[in-house]
């Protein structure tokens, strides 16, 4: 659909919108932990650390994370010299791990490449690891006011209402972010990014938006339509096909054997109790045989009931078998003893800590 089809508002003068979206943003505008305050400067090393935690994730379950990283590594040179394990160990259960070995390449790069630095455009961002194009967007615009408008999925569903956007999802970003762009002003690019991220959170949302209290109502070809909840319009999901293994819970005294994942991959880095390979109709015997080899271990203890899991792509049921080892046994290759004490300093997806929670009834 082009910009020309969608339905035209129907009172209030489409120059003024950005202007409306203003006003209403400086008396209604949310208070978060990284974002500055009215005239002050957007801090880029605050902008960038919340742009990458709020990727898939929600504002509230970042907020405590983001709390956290910024105590430990105020900055981005901070955070460059941090090691990938200490950030992976900060980051578990967040999710999305690939996200935390970007944002550490990304810290390095900015210290060693760009004097700790940031760039302040568009495309200077672009080339640091794990910075794509609405996030560069959104950096440019909320922390240098660089003319350009981020589109999350907050602003997505504010412009596909406000144009009655009949195209579906993924199809109609290009569309949303062309007509998202005419609601910037001729100043404070940041402030209108924010002001159509708030509004979208707080007014316009998925269900039940209030559009009484909307700046915009007026304008708005969906609520004109009253079927404002039935957009942005998105092409029906495909769920992945369940994936079944097993995973081997076991101790040494106060101790838990675990090992890394691979860097590269699903969870890669991360922390998990030995486990067979995740396997669509996989049985119980074959996840069985993949058990480490370990001197002791006369038999496996099957727990009752399965560890559930949801990936994006795809759903997980782990069985979990359990075994005690004498004190002095040996880890096997590429494994480990670490204390039951201290497995909340491990970096542990939320999988793996169900299935730990699970075998070691905790």
């Amino acid at each position: 659909m082009s910009p020309s089809r969608a339905i035209k508002r129907t009172s209030a003068s489409e120059a003024d919108r950005p202007a409306r979206l203003l006003a209403w943003y400086d008396r209604h505008r949310r208070k978060l932990p990284w974002r500055a305050a009215a005239g002050e400067l957007a801090d880029p090393y605050r902008v960038w650390l919340s742009e990458i935690m709020l990727q898939q994730t929600t504002v509230r379950a970042v907020g405590p994370y983001f709390e956290k990283f910024v105590t430990r590594w105020p900055d981005v040179t901070a955070l460059g010299r941090a090691s990938l394990d200490d950030v992976l160990r900060m980051w578990a259960g967040l999710g999305y791990y690939s996200r935390a070995r970007n944002l550490h390449a990304c810290a390095v790069a900015v210290l060693n490449d760009n004097g700790g630095v940031f760039p302040d455009t568009e495309d200077g961002l672009r080339a640091l690891p794990g910075i794509g194009p609405y996030t560069a967007a959104a950096i440019a615009a909320i922390a240098f006011d660089r003319r350009t408008m981020p589109v999350d999925g907050n602003i997505e569903r504010v412009v596909s209402r406000l144009y009655a956007i009949e195209e579906a999802l993924p199809q109609a970003k290009p569309l949303i972010q062309q007509m998202a762009a005419t609601l910037l002003g001729s100043s404070r690019a940041g402030d209108s990014a924010q002001a159509l991220m708030d509004l979208g959170a707080t007014i316009c949302t998925p269900k039940k938006p209030a559009c009484a209290l909307c700046p915009l109502n007026d304008d708005c070809a969906a609520r004109t339509r009253g079927d404002q909840e039935s957009f942005p319009r998105k092409a029906p999901k495909k769920s992945g096909t369940l994936r079944r293994g097993a995973a081997f819970v076991v101790t040494r005294g106060g101790e838990l054997l675990v090992r890394s994942r691979p860097e590269k991959g699903l969870l890669g880095g991360m922390t998990e109790v030995p486990g067979s390979q995740w396997l669509t109709g996989q049985e119980d015997a074959a996840a069985l045989a993949q058990a480490p080899e370990l001197k002791g271990v006369a038999r496996w203890h099957r727990k009752a009931g399965v560890v559930t899991h949801v990936f994006t792509h795809f759903p997980l049921e782990l069985v979990v078998y359990t075994a005690s080892v004498p004190t002095r046994t040996r880890a096997p290759d590429g494994m480990r003893w670490v204390p039951v004490a201290t497995l909340d300093g491990e970096a542990f997806p939320n999988v793996m800590r169900k299935v730990i929670a699970h075998g070691l009834d905790l």
